[in-house]
């Protein structure tokens, strides 16, 4: 099973949010449980290759 973690905030009566390697594709749901499935959808739709461009986020480490 893999984890990922996602952002998330409550603004004007909906729930907002996006994962965390890719802050760029946000979505919404009225209900908790509604941001839970888009966003279980975008990250299909971002990993599948059907959105263009997707910006991804990296990390380094330097001695």
């Amino acid at each position: 099973m893999e984890r990922h973690k996602y952002v998330y905030y409550e603004e004007g009566g909906f729930f907002i949010g996006f994962w965390e390697d890719f802050p760029d594709y946000r979505t919404q749901g009225e209900t908790f449980e509604e941001l839970i499935e888009n966003l279980k959808e975008i990250y299909h739709e971002l990993n599948s290759g059907e959105i263009p461009h997707v910006y991804h986020v990296g990390e380094l480490e330097f001695a």
